[in-house]
């Protein structure tokens, strides 16, 4: 690609990715959808007019660190102190049966192979928090004791499906599923888990220290911003997804992180607060190519929609997906409204799910047939339960608890 073309083409993709974001946000609906509905519109499956061309996919994968290292930052691991067993309860639940659910769909209703099953299980398993706290914080629930068991579900959802992820990466490099590549893949991403907390924690004293002498601004975005690189890059040499290494740098910079054992490197929360302000314009600059980019890949003309396939798989697995994170409230000693609002809150994928769906593309596990039904299973998990959750509100708000929990 020329330069200048390319100029053009990302001019084209932050442009159209912002009035989409816009306009899917002003309709009540989460501004991922209209990222992702650009890229439709962008490429091969409307308008043709931009192809998914490696220089582009790069700057996704930028992104899609970035975007794991904000899910990471704004993981608040004290929340399941709060919430304890009944978050535990929802997330082991909510985690463990739409990945039965949908590799067993997989498997033996559609006759995919081991491999693509696991992914399409994988894919189902991701809750988007970000989506989550959006609903709940606008409907100023967030406080309330149903809003801290889903937060506190979705972080413990969150750093599972992280694990999932790298596993399901170490299977789609290896060719295939080993249990000794397994159990490798979980021993280093549980030592990375350990020691890069350990080790953010202590540059971070030295980010700051430097802040403070800095006579030049922009210290701390471009150093934070090569900590993330530097730990992707770190996950990717002990055989993980490089955006593990964002998550686990998110985690360890967020101002509720603390670490287990005794173990005390106290947070500074004015220096946290100011990472999380100035690294939200580059996150949010990289992000949306990321959901483009998802979009593009997308082509819905090689698609056989005449085909039974693509309507039993899709709407298969739609009901996985929702019964399966529905199941999960419905084992704690609740109101029968507070496990609807629960079961709810935890269905919508959004960018976790997209990252899942990606990797098998990318990987080469996913052909476009079955990408295109993920996309839509994704999509439709994304857009339906911020619209739900308002109207059930709306109707049985009443019966709801008002008692509040302090964070």
């Amino acid at each position: 690609m020329e330069t200048h073309d390319f100029f053009l083409y990302l001019l084209v993709i932050l442009l159209a990715a912002r009035v989409f974001a816009e306009l899917a946000t002003r309709l009540q609906a989460p501004s991922v959808i209209g990222e992702l509905l650009a890229g439709v519109v962008l490429g091969p499956s409307l308008l043709g007019w931009i192809e998914p061309v490696e220089a582009i996919k790069l700057m996704a994968e930028i992104g899609i660190i970035l975007l794991l290292f904000e899910v990471g930052l704004k993981t608040d691991v004290k929340r399941l102190v709060h919430t304890g067993v009944k978050s535990l309860v929802v997330a082991m639940i909510g985690f463990v049966l739409p990945l039965v659910l949908g590799f067993s769909l997989g498997y033996w209703v559609f006759g995919l192979s081991l491999l693509v099953s696991l992914f399409i299980g994988g894919t189902l398993t991701a809750t988007s928090i970000g989506i989550t706290v959006r609903v709940l914080s606008d409907l100023k629930r967030q406080q309330a004791p149903e809003g801290q068991i889903v937060l506190g579900a979705a972080v413990l959802d969150d750093v599972l499906g992280v694990v999932l992820l790298a596993l399901l990466y170490e299977f789609s490099i290896g060719g295939g599923v080993s249990l000794i590549n397994t159990g490798k893949v979980l021993i280093f991403v549980g030592a990375f888990f350990v020691l890069a907390p350990v080790a953010a924690k202590l540059i971070s004293l030295v980010i700051k220290r430097f802040d403070a002498v800095s006579e030049i601004s922009g210290l701390i975005p471009t150093t934070i911003v090569s900590l993330v690189l530097f730990f992707a890059w770190l996950a990717h040499v002990v055989g993980a997804p490089e955006l593990l290494g964002g998550f686990a740098a998110g985690l360890a910079l967020s101002r509720r992180f603390f670490l287990p054992l005794g173990i005390a490197l106290h947070t500074d929360e004015r220096f946290a607060h100011r990472i999380e302000e100035q690294m939200k314009p580059i996150v949010h600059l990289f992000t949306p190519i990321f959901f483009v980019f998802v979009g593009l890949s997308l082509n819905l003309h090689e698609i056989d929609w005449g085909s039974p396939f693509i309507w039993g798989f899709s709407l298969s697995l739609l009901l996985a997906a929702i019964i399966g994170k529905l199941m999960g409230a419905f084992f704690i000693q609740e109101t029968w409204p507070v496990r609807w609002v629960i079961g709810m809150a935890m269905i919508p994928r959004g960018e976790v799910g997209l990252i899942f769906a990606e990797l098998g593309r990318v990987s080469g596990i996913f052909n476009n047939e079955i990408y295109a039904g993920m996309v839509i299973v994704i999509a439709l998990t994304t857009l339906l339960p911020p619209f739900v959750m308002k109207w059930f509100y709306g109707r049985y708000g009443e019966y709801l608890p008002a008692e509040t929990l302090q964070s």
